[in-house]
């Protein structure tokens, strides 16, 4: 076989799964300021050289980063509000209403009640200094003009959603159900504000989380960010872009996507994203494609591809299907896509998510691009010693997990499973199940897979209580976050013990070195 085409990961060692909105904080919100640096801290004190997010994009139905507004904008929610109270664009007083926001969780309804308001006032305050922007670099113009090929479609798009009091865009006006139109018209002046406070949004948003990757870096700790592989039907990409989807003549979808019945569902998940019409994206060379891992890139220092075998065959489910049983697998872009993107971006680093029903085509796609896959420790229990889960298949070049965001916490799984996986997990790691978290730590550790991510949840030692996503539970997801005080426990023994065990099993950081950060 040819030498592959991606080859980044070379050497062994550890990280940390946690998406930034689960951090404490008084914002109502975990985001890109203090607690973040704090955390960044404590990682790289406990020998740590990976945070995971995942995808960090405006979430709309459902409020998952899954389901975002947009493949390129960041999410205003994680802007560090008190730097922009710093330079006088928000006064202090203004933040009281997201001081009364739960600190135990994420209520997403009272946060965008609170939270719009108070970036309304700030976008006031920005746009009128004659020359817009934050000290350093840079600028608003320069920032804008760099970042105009997305962010015009994108804050039209937000105004106008606003002004039809966040209905989808099929059912606007027709001027505005395409951009093409809707930039040629005019546009309602409460449309332009709300446009207008996005803008500022995302300024901020890619100013300050550069700035707190900056801050990682410089201590030794990279970011592995998160790529869905689909779009939400409802959001600027298929606003501005219809040719790039399986769409029909009136602009809704042919076919949809979503995966066959499997671990998660007995029916299936039908996630109803609109599906890519590959062939006019080859045509173009990849060229939307590309722009997103590149501008996504540049917010992270690898990243994760969900649903790798979408680029293999893809599941394609029927539009007014009720579940996703009836669906069938179209071939995707395959081996050609990978090749032009090592050709025009070849030091970009990325995580293949390689899970689900996965057959000799996607095995050889992954082998042939290179691309690190991922185990998953919670997979690998309750039936024979071929389970390619287990960590005696596991191979150096490969991600393994205790579970990811999709999965309940280790403590969580163990409760709930039926006793053949208990055993069989006992048995094989030859532990008693007393502390299966820390186990099941342990055995990602000395997996001969060269990266280990373990959710921060698990090294809590909490249980369901702390699962942060259900697969096919349309509501309660993404709610979770940690304590100051459950994060002031792992300091002192646990950190000690977490370095300590990177170095017993080669996952010890390199020396740290600093970067430089272009927005």
């Amino acid at each position: 076989m040819a030498r592959p085409l991606f080859n980044w990961l070379n050497q062994r060692s550890a990280g940390v799964l946690l998406h930034p909105t689960s951090l404490p904080g008084p914002m109502g919100i975990g985001n890109a300021g203090k607690e973040a640096r704090l955390f960044v801290d404590w990682l790289a004190g406990a020998g740590i050289t990976w945070w995971q997010v995942c995808p960090l994009g405006p979430t709309g139905y459902g409020d998952s980063p899954y389901q975002c507004f947009s493949a390129f904008a960041g999410n205003p929610y994680l802007i560090d509000l008190e730097d922009l109270a710093s330079h006088g664009l928000i006064l202090d007083s203004e933040l009281a209403p997201l001081f009364r926001l739960p600190w135990d969780g994420v209520d997403f309804g009272a946060l965008y009640q609170a939270f719009w308001p108070i970036m309304a006032r700030a976008a006031e305050r920005f746009f009128s200094q004659p020359n817009p922007g934050l000290p350093g670099e840079p600028t608003y113009a320069e920032f804008a003009a760099e970042h105009s090929a997305w962010l015009e479609p994108y804050v039209l798009f937000m105004g106008l959603k606003s002004f039809h009091q966040g209905s989808c865009w099929w059912e606007w006006e027709k001027p505005f159900q395409h951009y093409q139109t809707a930039r040629t018209v005019v546009v309602p002046a409460e449309a332009e504000l709300t446009a207008r406070v996005h803008r500022l949004a995302q300024y901020a948003f890619f100013r300050h989380w550069s700035a707190f990757k900056a801050h990682a870096n410089t201590k030794g700790v990279k970011i592995l960010g998160d790529l869905p592989i689909f779009t939400a039907m409802d959001s600027a990409d298929v606003w501005a872009n219809p040719e790039l989807f399986q769409l029909n003549a009136k602009g809704k979808p042919k076919a949809v996507a979503g995966v066959p019945p499997d671990y998660f569902s007995a029916t299936g998940q039908l996630w109803g994203n609109p599906l890519y019409d590959w062939p006019v994206h080859a045509a173009q060379d990849y060229s939307w494609w590309f722009e997103r891992l590149r501008v996504n890139a540049t917010l992270c220092d690898a990243l994760r591809l969900d649903h790798f075998r979408g680029f293999s065959a893809y599941w394609s489910i029927p539009a007014n299907a009720p579940d996703a049983r009836k669906g069938k697998w179209v071939k995707g872009p395959g081996i050609e896509f990978f090749k032009q993107l090592a050709k025009k971006q070849p030091g970009l680093r990325i995580v293949a998510e390689d899970l689900g029903e996965i057959d000799e085509p996607v095995r050889e796609l992954l082998e042939e691009s290179g691309l690190p896959g991922m185990k998953v420790l919670q997979f690998a229990f309750g039936g024979d010693a071929a389970n390619p889960y287990l960590p005696h298949h596991h191979t150096a070049n490969a991600v393994i997990y205790p579970g990811t965001h999709d999965n309940d916490t280790s403590l969580g799984w163990y409760k709930t499973a039926n006793e053949k996986a208990r055993d069989h997990a006992r048995r094989y790691l030859r532990v008693s199940g007393e502390d299966i978290g820390w186990d099941f730590v342990r055995a990602c550790y000395t997996s001969p897979c060269r990266l280990a991510i373990i959710p921060l949840a698990d090294l809590l030692s909490l249980g369901s209580e702390a699962r942060l996503n259900t697969p096919g539970q349309a509501s309660g997801n993404w709610q979770w976050r940690c304590t100051r005080e459950q994060l002031r426990g792992l300091r002192g023994p646990t950190t000690a013990y977490l370095r300590d065990l990177a170095v017993l099993t080669g996952r010890e950081p390199e020396a740290p070195k600093a970067t430089e950060t272009k927005v």
